[in-house]
């Protein structure tokens, strides 16, 4: 288990677990070194971007075993750890892509700890689509978090009665969507104010759900199997 750190700031910015000489392969891929197979140099990804920088700088990336020798599943839970702490950090830019694997529950405030015990899943009587704004709650309002933008099929979410946001496994807003637009530079300019656009995405105009349905939903727990699992690329379910 081991962290990858940039020696100009001190910022941990990757998290990963591996056997043998896997630590070295992002440092190796991002050289193009030959006979580097078991990663791919993508320019989009943030991890290499970052490694580059490094070492277009002068420097080396700092490397830190956390671990070794341990089982594939306690490995997963170390990583899962580490991943929570280091994203939750200010002003992060972690650059794991997913979160960690482990079975446990991942890194939680006290508050939500008791809630997750005490709160009854959502019956969901309603067709609703159920996104996840971990990533953005607290960022913005969540009404903006919830509402853009996503890879979502435009028919098929205009078939919803109501949008819930969803954190940590919890509802925590309802909406309804008046109308679903693509992320296109004119729609960003007059609906989605401040927001940059984004090919092959979509986002909603809307408001919030009547305080009746709110009732149903809101401090619920998101009911299996529309929770997902932990990992899950897709932030966006369909229930009801």
């Amino acid at each position: 288990m081991y962290r990858l750190i940039d020696p100009r700031d001190g910022e941990t910015f990757y998290v990963g677990k591996g056997k043998d000489n896997r630590v070295f392969s992002h440092i190796s891929a991002a050289e193009n070194r030959s006979g580097e197979e078991e990663f791919i140099d993508d320019p989009a990804d943030p991890k290499m971007s970052r490694i580059r920088a490094i070492l277009g700088a002068g420097r080396n990336v700092e490397i830190v075993i956390h671990r070794h020798g341990m089982s594939e599943e306690t490995a997963l839970e170390v990583e899962s750890a580490l991943i929570d702490a280091y994203s939750s950090l200010p002003n992060s830019s972690l650059a794991n892509l997913q979160g960690g694997v482990g079975k446990h529950q991942r890194m939680m405030h006290v508050e939500d700890v008791f809630r997750q015990y005490e709160a009854k899943p959502a019956d969901i009587k309603h067709k609703v689509i159920l996104i996840n704004v971990n990533k953005t709650a607290g960022k913005m309002t969540l009404y903006d978090a919830v509402r853009y933008c996503w890879k979502i099929n435009k028919n098929r979410a205009a078939k919803s009665e109501y949008v819930l946001a969803v954190s940590r496994g919890f509802i925590i807003g309802a909406f309804v969507a008046k109308t679903w637009l693509d992320a296109t530079m004119d729609n960003c300019k007059d609906n989605f104010s401040g927001q940059e656009p984004s090919a092959g995405r979509v986002g909603f105009v809307g408001r919030k759900a009547p305080e009746e349905i709110a009732g149903q939903y809101v401090g619920k727990s998101v009911p299996d199997p529309s929770r997902g699992k932990r990992g899950a690329a897709n932030p966006i379910r369909y229930a009801g």
